[in-house]
């Protein structure tokens, strides 16, 4: 095995389970989550982080993908502790294996960030939605001020190779809108708990344009 697999494999689950489950991020979780409904697809889902802010009472089925296998296990141990015959496999964001106007609800938190193509992603998951379905998303991206965003500029390089792809310039609510969706926004801000260039965050809901 290279020491890039055993990386991916071995250390970086266990860096993003120590970023992506902090009970700080789960505070903003909690503010998204929660508003899933109906049938819902959730992008992303490795390590179950989200399980634990779902309603219950108002999902109907649940439906998720990764492409990393070994946080999927911790996506399906967490799901069977909610008691949901949950559907979860192993797929890239590109090309989401489920048919068109599948889904009443995608949750797609810290996810756009290291796909190898937002905007392709984006055009899958607006693709699978319901007419009237609604996007929910929770991302830190590109900082909307100048310092910030010229350290995310020099970061980047090497954070993208220590954190499983993820880009610090990415645009949040700009790349949805551009993928033919309507914003509500909930909240943005930069992360209380992290330095500016690591730590902006758009929250939101987002619809069809037009639907």
């Amino acid at each position: 095995m290279g020491i890039g697999k055993w990386y991916d494999e071995t250390v970086l689950p266990r860096v993003i389970s120590l970023g992506c489950g902090a009970p700080e991020i789960a505070e903003l979780r909690r503010e998204v989550v929660p508003l899933a409904k109906g049938a819902v697809f959730e992008l992303g889902c490795g390590g179950g982080f989200n399980q634990p802010h779902y309603d219950a009472s108002a999902v109907t089925s649940f439906s998720g993908i990764d492409p990393n296998a070994s946080l999927l296990n911790g996506a399906r141990k967490r799901a069977a502790e909610k008691g949901w015959d949950a559907h979860i496999v192993a797929a890239e964001g590109e090309d989401i294996p489920f048919g068109d106007g599948a889904f009443d609800t995608v949750v797609c938190t810290f996810t756009l960030c290291s796909v190898s193509d937002p905007g392709r992603v984006l055009s899958e998951m607006r693709r699978i939605l319901k007419p009237g379905g609604r996007l929910l998303f929770l991302e830190h991206g590109k900082a909307p001020d100048a310092g910030p965003a010229r350290w995310q500029r020099r970061i980047e390089p090497v954070w993208r190779r220590l954190a499983g792809n993820c880009h610090l310039t990415r645009e949040i609510g700009g790349s949805i809108r551009a993928a033919g969706f309507e914003i509500d926004p909930i909240g943005q801000a930069y992360f209380a708990k992290a330095p500016r260039w690591a730590g902006w965050m758009e929250w939101g809901i987002a619809r069809r344009a037009g639907a």
